[in-house]
C-alpha cells in the first residue's frame, strides 16, 4: 500500500513533497517543450540561442503554470484521497 502523507486535518491533503512537485513539473514541462519544438521547431531553429530560449520559456511557462499544473494537482489529490483498494 502506498504511503499517504498524514495531515492534522482529516480529508485535507498536504502540499506535494519536493519529489512529487519535481515529478509533476517534469510531467508538465517535457511534453509542453516537445510540442512547442515540434510545432515551431523550424522557425525557432533560425533564432539565436538566447532569443529561442526566451520565446520557449515565454510560451511554455504560462501553459505549464496556468494550464497543466492545476490539473496535475487535482490528479494528485484524487490519487491520495481515493479509497484504498482491498
Amino acid at each position: 500500500m502506498p504511503h499517504q502523507p498524514t495531515s492534522p486535518h482529516p480529508g485535507i491533503v498536504p502540499p506535494p513533497t519536493r519529489h512529487q512537485l519535481a515529478l509533476m513539473i517534469w510531467l508538465a514541462v517535457f511534453p509542453t517543450l516537445t510540442i512547442i519544438n515540434l510545432v515551431f521547431g523550424q522557425w525557432l531553429g533560425t533564432l539565436p540561442t538566447v532569443l529561442r530560449t526566451l520565446v520557449l520559456t515565454t510560451v511554455a511557462v504560462p501553459i505549464v503554470i496556468y494550464g497543466l499544473m492545476p490539473h496535475l494537482h487535482r490528479i494528485r489529490i484524487r490519487i491520495l484521497t481515493r479509497p484504498a483498494l482491498r
